[in-house]
């Protein structure tokens, strides 16, 4: 569940994970909390921190402001990434792929939970390798830090780079999902229109039946 930390730049924090580890000492078992938490302003902003402390509020607390230090910007397209990139961190991969409007983001929590406090509302991925929740994170930021805008590349290569593809796909998904919104709106009143004349019929037909009871001869 995301917690607002900051108001007036629309600053969210997520926990992804709480560790805990014990050490045997002479008492018995001293235990250690440790948090992972992941921060954003999901729009284009996030960084990921870790914390430790004897109890739990405090180890997330570091990890906040851990993370709000290490926030980047990454380049977005709409509601997506500009193009598919993988990272990596130890024996962790993760792949990300663009996807078009109405996709939603189709990954684990520890993935899910980055991309969402960035921004990203559409996005497919693909993890291989160690599950490692700490790893994880870390690799889905190494993939967002290799992303690269539209207008880099340009002048990186010195060349004019027509409409690539996530745009086009972008495009034709938001064609798409405006007709399906029209088509819903206009069953909707259809079905209003359809539901009152069955009730004017109805009517009718009780005011035929109180016509004809009039109408009929007394015995």
């Amino acid at each position: 569940m995301a917690e607002l930390l900051e108001a007036s730049g629309g600053i969210e924090s997520t926990t992804v994970g709480v560790f805990r580890t014990a050490a045997t000492v002479k008492g018995g078992r001293r235990f250690s909390f440790s948090s992972l938490v992941v921060v954003g302003d999901r729009a284009g902003r996030v960084g990921a921190g870790y914390g430790k402390a004897n109890q739990v509020p405090p180890s997330i607390e570091k990890a906040q402001k851990v993370a709000k230090r290490n926030m980047r910007s990454y380049p977005m397209q709409g509601r997506t990434i500009p193009h598919q990139v993988e990272g990596r961190y130890g024996a962790c991969a993760v792949r990300l792929v663009p996807a078009s409007p109405g996709t939603g983001v189709i990954a684990g929590a520890s993935v899910r939970a980055v991309l969402e406090m960035f921004g990203v509302q559409d996005c497919l991925t693909k993890s291989f390798g160690s599950n490692n929740s700490k790893n994880l994170v870390k690799a889905v930021i190494d993939g967002l830090s290799r992303l690269q805008s539209k207008e880099q590349i340009e002048s990186l290569r010195g060349v004019k780079v027509g409409v690539t593809q996530v745009e086009d796909m972008i495009a034709r998904g938001s064609a798409f999902v405006a007709t399906q919104e029209s088509a819903d709106s206009g069953e909707e009143s259809s079905g209003d229109a359809n539901s009152e004349q069955p009730q004017e019929e109805m009517k009718a037909e009780e005011a035929q039946a109180d016509d004809s009871k009039k109408d009929a001869p007394a015995e």
